[in-house]
């Protein structure tokens, strides 16, 4: 969808794209060939054509990157299937402090890496775990995850365009917490961690700490995983009916 978004263009806003789509407009292909866009001045569309030849170079040689700071922070979904097979999906766990990092999990779609605060948490591992990737997704990391991972490890977080589930799939009607949403699609975790949260990971952390049982670190570990591994389906399910419901605004513009 990315190539059908204008909202990544300096000064342009859901509006201003709603009168690019009123017009036939839903490419940067056809922006750029079109001789003239009402609402856009010919030097402003000169000066959005660079942009979107700049765009598509950088999308072609897939730099993510480019894209991090263009994007509005509610519409990174539409990058996401064009780097949805370089993803990352990640979550933390914590001491229940505020920057006191337990246990990261990252999911690259395939296989799961667990760094665990005293065995191989450190700021050289994270970097290799996320080494490549070409998008974050994450549910609430705006506000947590990467802050407290940055605190952590000193701006250790790639420039990569994030994807916040938490909000895109709130756009979609779903609100509550992680555990919520997943029950409500049907989406259930293995009965050994069935029914736990974030109190319970932190209470565990201090039984392992304690005990030195390794198996309150396995089910921790293993609840992570969950968190992780589950980010795939809803991430693939937020951006197919966003898509959807995008794909339904520009008819309706183009019908107007």
């Amino acid at each position: 969808m990315i190539q059908k978004s204008f909202v990544l263009l300096e000064g342009v806003r859901s509006r201003t794209e709603h009168q690019i789509w009123r017009q036939g407009i839903h490419s940067w292909n056809s922006f750029s060939q079109a001789k003239r866009i009402n609402g856009i001045s010919p030097a402003r569309k000169s000066y959005y054509d660079r942009q979107l030849a700049a765009a598509s170079s950088r999308l072609y040689a897939m730099d993510s990157s480019y894209f991090t700071a263009l994007l509005p922070a509610g519409e990174t979904w539409r990058l996401y299937d064009s780097f949805r097979d370089d993803c990352i999906f990640l979550d933390i766990e914590t001491t229940g402090y505020y920057g006191d990092i337990t246990v990261i999990g990252v999911y690259d779609g395939h296989e799961t890496k667990t760094l665990v605060k005293g065995i191989n948490l450190d700021r050289g591992t994270f970097s290799r775990a996320v080494a490549g990737a070409k998008m974050l997704v994450t549910f609430n990391g705006q506000s947590f995850d990467v802050p407290v991972i940055n605190r952590y490890f000193r701006g250790a977080m790639p420039s990569i365009p994030h994807l916040d589930l938490r909000f895109a799939l709130k756009k979609l009607g779903y609100t509550g917490g992680l555990k919520k949403i997943e029950h409500s699609m049907g989406i259930r975790r293995r009965v050994e961690v069935e029914g736990m949260n974030g109190e319970d990971a932190v209470l565990l952390w201090n039984l392992y700490k304690e005990s030195g049982n390794p198996e309150y670190l396995d089910r921790i570990v293993q609840y992570n995983e969950e968190d992780i591994i589950n980010l795939k389906p809803l991430a693939d399910f937020a951006y197919r009916e966003l898509s959807k419901q995008m794909q339904e605004c520009m008819r309706v513009q183009r019908d107007q």
